[in-house]
């Protein structure tokens, strides 16, 4: 297949040309994508259950999120996008995570995937792609892993080329649009770059066969002399190399910081209506009902105060992301840090809360709720095979160093 992102002409103007509105544009705006996304939400899951045991790729649901609109969410509207906040953008990971992590994880990288070339390239660059995926509803798959670095770059005349394998590449298949990482073979500099997944040289392995989140395609991208172009790597700004381009990983964070809350709100519901629809009393509580048994009851408090507070450090920390990326360049090291320190602050809680909900649902559902085909256990196993990539550990002691140092974390792929 042809490359779906042709060469472009050398930039003369300052910008790329005002984009045509996108044909589905002002139809798609009249809904709020909260509304959208929980239409979807109830149709994923219809088949969550199912899927989750047979793993792959879900092309029927990622192409109802092409046919949505809600690629588009996070592009500004002058380039055809809804041009939400990454609040609204956050909220709706959150909805769609609430029935299927897996497709919250690959939604919301394509998102990430957006924001990469918009903090790491050029208006020039990243212009012409928001357009072109807003307009062809473009899925973005990720093949940018900073600790996999068995891809390799080598200078060729006018081009560069990449050589290598990458790990972990969530959402590869089934994309149009690649962010590819790759060390130079000679300076060993980190180089990222935009590239259509179709380019000849690209395989993308169905070797993703983990026990949690199972349809996120998140296995091999192996790249063979594989042709890129110098106006599609990003090296003005470049990776990392201001206050505002390493917002980057504080989106991913964040976005895993909602992956966690939607499956843990989900494990909670799915908890409690079996609680009070199918568990039966503990003999030794002399109840009639296991809803007013009070060990029962106190777990279900505890729950709701993890997630509630979860909640709150999210969307403060959402908040704080988009007044740090309205600043745009003028965006400060110590106002990066604040923005650092409010979304690792509510990582860590959701994961701990997601883990403890996804743990002890079971306490409060009883034996019945191990049933095999209900599958409760993907919860766990979803958020447990997540947190995995990102220590706890590490970002608490992030979080210390600002407890007693007053010290930032350090910005890096993964604070």
């Amino acid at each position: 297949m042809a490359d779906l992102v042709s060469t472009p002409a050398t930039y003369d103007a300052p910008h790329p040309p005002a984009p045509a509105p996108h044909p589905n544009g002002n139809a798609r705006a009249r809904a709020e994508p909260q509304q959208i996304a929980a239409e979807l939400a109830t149709r994923f899951a219809l088949s969550a259950v199912e899927r989750d045991q047979r793993g792959g790729t879900p092309k029927a649901e990622r192409d109802a999120l092409r046919a949505s609109g809600l690629l588009a969410l996070s592009i500004p509207t002058a380039y055809g996008g809804l041009g939400a906040s990454w609040r609204t953008t956050l909220d709706v990971v959150r909805i769609i995570a609430g029935v299927d992590g897996s497709l919250a994880h690959v939604f919301a990288f394509h998102h990430l995937m957006l924001a990469t070339v918009r903090l790491f390239g050029t208006e020039r660059q990243w212009g012409s792609w928001f357009e072109k995926t807003a307009r062809h509803d473009w899925f973005w798959g990720n093949a940018l892993n900073p600790l996999d670095d068995r891809t390799l770059s080598h200078s060729r005349d006018d081009w560069l080329e990449f050589s290598g394998q990458k790990s972990f590449c969530s959402g590869a298949l089934d994309s149009e649009m690649l962010i590819a990482s790759a060390r130079d073979a000679r300076t060993n500099a980190f180089l990222v770059a935009a590239v259509p997944t179709q380019r000849s040289g690209i395989a993308i392995a169905d070797d993703w066969d983990n026990i949690g989140q199972r349809q996120t395609d998140s296995g091999t991208v192996t790249f063979e002399r594989v042709r890129v172009d110098h106006h599609e790597v990003l090296v003005d700004p470049g990776p990392l190399s201001t206050p505002f381009a390493c917002l980057r990983p504080l989106i991913a964070q964040l976005i895993l910081a909602h992956v966690y809350l939607g499956i843990g709100e989900a494990a909670f519901e799915d908890a409690r209506r079996y609680t009070l629809n199918e568990a039966r009393p503990w003999p030794a509580s002399q109840l009639a009902s296991v809803g007013d048994d009070p060990y029962i009851l106190a777990q279900y408090g505890e729950f709701w105060v993890g997630l509630e507070a979860v909640r709150t450090l999210a969307a403060r920390a959402a908040d704080r992301l988009d007044d740090a990326w309205a600043r745009g360049l003028a965006l400060s090291e110590s106002e990066r840090g604040e923005v650092a320190l409010a979304v690792a602050t509510a990582k860590v809680a959701a994961a701990q809360t997601g883990l403890d909900i996804c743990t002890r649902m079971f306490d409060v559902a009883g034996a019945r709720a191990t049933h095999g085909s209900l599958r409760l256990d993907r919860y766990w196993r979803n958020l447990r095979t997540h947190t995995l990539h990102d220590p706890l550990a590490y970002k608490m002691r992030e979080i210390g160093e600002w407890a007693l140092k007053r010290t930032y974390p350090t910005p890096s792929f993964y604070s």
